[in-house]
């Protein structure tokens, strides 16, 4: 039984985060992706130590798509909204908390395009002026973001699915 329990959830968890390499191969709108809420869902399932996994899931895909010199702050990013999600215990605590993890998203990486890039002024300016040049790109991984924590609530967390059970009778 113990081992049926661990394969399933081996493969859920291997199936998430093929998700995320697939939505990070496929041609899509910039930005839109599940990669913000499954960071954020996956630790809730499967525990903070699923984090590594998560990351190591990005890295696989910027290996075919291209290293570049923003992977810290893109990184870092999503491993802190996987951290916030800790803090949620409740359908309302998940919604919003996904939603401060794109903002953090989007605060911590575009601080890392200013810091490291030399697109932008190093000045107060400068960095100003980089968040409102990334505001429509925000714009997608809010949408995205809320799509997929939706998706997400409705098929893990619901009560007419059943798709972690262990999972449910533990947080019911």
């Amino acid at each position: 039984m113990k081992l049926n329990i661990t394969l399933n959830n081996l493969c859920l968890f291997l199936g998430c985060v093929f998700v995320v390499l697939l939505f990070r191969i496929i041609p899509h709108p910039p930005n839109f992706t599940p990669v913000i809420a499954l960071s954020f869902y996956l630790p809730i399932i499967f525990g903070i130590w699923s984090l590594p996994f998560c990351i190591l899931g990005f890295a696989i895909t910027d290996y075919f798509i291209g290293f570049h010199s923003l992977l810290i702050w893109t990184w870092g990013s999503l491993f802190l909204v996987g951290l916030i999600s800790k803090f949620s215990k409740k359908i309302i605590n998940r919604l919003i908390l996904v939603l401060l993890g794109s903002l953090v998203f989007f605060i911590f990486s575009n601080f890392g395009v200013w810091l490291t890039g030399s697109f932008y002024e190093p000045n107060i300016q400068g960095l100003v002026t980089c968040y409102i040049m990334a505001i429509p790109f925000f714009t997608n991984t809010l949408l995205s973001t809320i799509i997929f924590a939706i998706f997400i609530e409705f098929f893990v967390f619901s009560k007419y699915f059943n798709l972690i059970p262990i999972f449910k009778k533990k947080h019911n």
